[in-house]
């Protein structure tokens, strides 16, 4: 009996010891590593295939956009954790918008053709700003796959500088548009968010985090929801100073 309880107290004692926060954080990192190379093998697949095999085109198109909304939400976890301990890194560096935006509808190549998505983009090929690429990458890739995802035939995607002399990053779609709830959610300040609502939660979180990580000479940059644009359903737009 005494032995026993030794036993259960020296393995409590050690346990203590771990930080589960940093062991949770590096098994993420190497399941995204994982995840990564799994898309990258069913994107070889997919060139395999045969145009006329429509089943099985659907079902690695399925795969693959399952996969890539997955390994968003690892990154999204990462960044938060990172968040947690107030370091968010980012790394700016000039950014040719238009380039960064055809590479994240590329990497959505397979699910756009297999669901007749027409995606058109409307920015200046010669439009650069300092942001940190990976991270607006991930923001962009996240806005764009839910949209995909609600039933959306058309994307349009443009960008400008506007007056108040911010890059304005502009994603809309032909859906039913955000839910009421959404919106008003898009308001909340970020210590207010309640993550335990699920991946609307966690996506829009992700999006300010992003969008106020990126400031400058006392402006902070800002995401905003909303309902009409030119194609009459969700409007997302991120302002980077």
């Amino acid at each position: 009996m005494c032995g026993n309880t030794r036993v259960m107290t020296s393995s409590k004692q050690v346990t203590s010891t771990i930080d589960f926060s940093s062991v949770l954080a590096a098994a993420v990192h190497d399941m995204k590593n994982s995840l990564f190379l799994l898309i990258q093998s069913i994107e070889s697949l997919s060139e395999t295939l045969s145009a006329e095999n429509v089943e099985a085109q659907e079902q690695v198109s399925r795969v693959h956009y399952e996969a890539s909304r997955l390994n968003t939400n690892l990154v999204q976890i990462l960044s938060l954790y990172r968040a947690e301990l107030e370091s968010l890194p980012i790394t700016v560096d000039e950014s040719f918008i238009k380039d960064l935006v055809e590479d994240v509808v590329g990497s959505n190549t397979l699910y756009v053709k297999q669901k007749k998505i027409m995606i058109t983009i409307t920015i200046d090929e010669d439009l650069s700003w300092y942001l940190d690429g990976e991270l607006i990458y991930l923001l962009l890739n996240d806005v764009i796959i839910n949209a995909m995802r609600y039933g959306t035939s058309k994307i349009h995607i443009s960008a400008k500088v506007d007056k108040s002399e911010k890059l304005v990053i502009m994603i809309e779609d032909d859906g039913h548009g955000y839910p009421q709830s959404m919106l008003d959610k898009s308001h909340e300040d970020l210590s207010d968010f309640e993550l335990s609502q699920g991946r609307t939660g966690l996506g829009l979180f992700f999006a300010k985090l992003i969008a106020r990580a990126h400031s400058q000479d006392n402006k902070e940059g800002t995401i905003a929801l909303s309902n009409g644009g030119s194609l009459g359903g969700s409007v997302f737009e991120v302002k980077i100073p």
